[in-house]
């Protein structure tokens, strides 16, 4: 056989195996749903949803312990004399887009798929990038306790500024208004927004395959439509004069680094060929395709015992056969000899 030969007959078988695979995959994806494994995927993962629980405990401490007060004197009031205003984006709508909307997503990604495997590993993904980093972007607010921009008129609503022997603000205002004054840093709605949303980003680019180096630019639309979205929610946080560029800056750094390592802690990176399924589905493939190739081992064995027994038999049969004859035979020639 010629090299060229050779060589295409190697392409077309590892095409051939390529395609079956594929096919297997596809097959694969309908018989994995909730119902029939669901529980089984949720108790595997029990530890990580208890987790869950303890995170959702330590942002609520965090948000009813005391920040820092930092010491703010009055040549520093000069940056802090915006008017206070009410949110543009409020504080229940960050759960509702950042972590219900994906779900949403999610839930329809699994209707037309019915791969368990890729809804509960979204969804746990998901709820720890928005947990992990509210528990960060609090932890960080408490520690730092950086007035917003607005702290003037929280401290002082009247107008009239009291100071003490140091030079530190003595404010009359509101105790949860100026509690909540002291948390400029960072942003919680940006950080939550791009810990959701990005979190979605990364989730709807390995599903429409956006870096499959086919060309397509379009579906960058859909990757950046969740980021645009986030950026707009930080942007009103600096409109509403509720916290400095600074604090929307890190609060979008700090959620989209989270949501990156939450993400690839189940899914493979959306620039992979395997990019549009989580790590436990080809896992479970795997698992499954070895089984396969050991019930063939076990079955084949099985059948060359089986044909080896047949073989024996077959081998003191024609002996037998033989023998009969040959007694048969000398029979008739003994008869035959006494005859004559």
């Amino acid at each position: 056989m010629a090299l060229s030969d050779f060589r295409a007959f190697f392409r077309f078988h590892f095409l051939t195996t390529r395609l079956q695979e594929l096919r297997m995959r596809e097959v694969q994806l309908g018989s994995h749903t909730v119902s029939s494994h669901g529980y089984a995927v949720a108790r595997t993962h029990k530890h990580d949803w208890l987790i869950l629980l303890l995170l959702v405990l330590i942002v609520a401490v965090l948000n009813i312990i005391h920040p820092f007060y930092r010491y703010v004197g009055k040549d520093m009031m000069t940056g802090l004399k915006y008017p206070l205003k009410s949110n543009t984006v409020p504080v229940w709508a960050v759960p509702l887009y950042a972590g219900l909307l994906p779900m949403v997503i999610f839930l329809v990604v699994y209707i037309r798929r019915r791969d368990v495997y890729d809804l509960h590993h979204a969804i746990l993904g998901l709820l720890f990038s928005i947990l992990v980093t509210a528990v960060i972007t609090d932890a960080i607010k408490d520690a730092v306790g950086r007035p917003r921009p607005d702290f003037f008129w929280r401290c002082f609503p009247d107008g009239k500024d009291v100071y003490d022997t140091l030079g530190n603000v003595v404010c009359h205002g509101d105790k949860n208004i100026i509690k909540e004054g002291h948390k400029s840093f960072p942003s919680g709605h940006t950080s939550g927004s791009f810990a959701g949303l990005g979190f979605l980003s990364l989730y709807l680019s390995g599903k429409i395959k956006a870096f499959d180096r086919a060309g397509h630019i379009a579906k960058l639309c859909i990757v950046f439509l969740p980021l645009l979205f986030a950026s707009l929610v930080g942007v009103s946080r600096v409109d509403d004069y509720w916290h400095h560029w600074e604090d929307v800056f890190a609060g979008g750094l700090l959620g989209l680094t989270v949501a990156t390592f939450c993400y690839l802690q189940f899914f493979p990176p959306p620039y992979h060929s395997e990019g549009w399924g989580p790590y436990a589905y080809f896992k479970m493939l795997e698992e499954a395709r070895d089984m396969t190739q050991a019930n063939r081992a076990q079955n084949a064995g099985q059948q060359g015992q089986s044909t080896e027994s047949q073989a024996e038999n077959n081998n003191h049969g024609c002996m037998g056969l033989t023998l009969a004859r040959n007694h048969s035979s000398t029979t008739f020639n003994d008869i035959e000899s006494g005859t004559r």
